[in-house]
């Protein structure tokens, strides 16, 4: 007897949406010039990545992404840290970062560099606020690598640079959303994620 085929379409899909989505939130260590209340709104940040059952990733380290995280634990959420260390002593003793507000911290290995390449990369999505050279590095990877980001404008630092940097990049608009609220940009930058999830599943079918 021939048994029909099953059409395992509606399984896949089904799975992927049990997925949580991983936000990497970057931003500045020193946190010094940057605008009044990025603090706040970094935290806000992180709160709403965990009410929408999100997982926040960050570079484990001090200023806006440890700021955010400490907004994603206050809601309960998931807080996953990626060191430029190769372990925890010399992530706490030589490069001096914190462990709290993270449930899982990976230590690379790669410094600096190398670590921005596997945050970015291991992120559905990259959030920017305010940010120096180093926040600069991973706007760029990811921006390369076409993931959905967002920037949130009025933060100081690079953050409100990036729309004139992309602007005079002359390679398009990227998969880039604004804000200068941190709740919508949140909204925002998860729309743009199943957007371009429901377009490769298009494609893939």
């Amino acid at each position: 007897m021939l048994r029909k085929k099953k059409n395992n379409n509606a399984d896949i899909e089904s799975h992927a949406h049990r997925l949580k989505y991983k936000i990497c939130v970057s931003g500045a260590a020193e946190t010094g010039f940057c605008s009044e209340g990025s603090h706040e709104n970094a935290e806000i940040i992180g709160r709403e990545i965990a009410k929408q059952g999100l997982v926040l990733v960050t570079g484990a380290t001090i200023g806006m992404p440890y700021w955010a995280a400490k907004g994603a634990k206050a809601e309960g959420g998931l807080v996953i840290g990626l060191s430029p260390a190769a372990s925890k002593i010399a992530h706490v003793k030589t490069y001096r970062l914190p462990t709290d507000y993270h449930d899982l911290i990976i230590y690379t290995g790669f410094n600096y560099a190398g670590r921005n390449l596997l945050l970015t990369r291991s992120a559905d999505a990259i959030i920017t606020v305010c940010g120096r050279i180093g926040t600069l590095n991973e706007f760029t990877i990811g921006f390369e690598d076409q993931k959905p980001m967002g920037v949130l404008e009025g933060s100081g630092g690079m953050a409100d640079h990036i729309r004139e940097i992309v602007e005079n990049s002359h390679k398009g608009p990227g998969k880039v959303v604004y804000s200068n609220d941190p709740a919508e940009l949140v909204k925002k930058v998860v729309a743009l994620i199943e957007a371009e999830e429901k377009k490769d599943y298009k494609v893939s079918l």
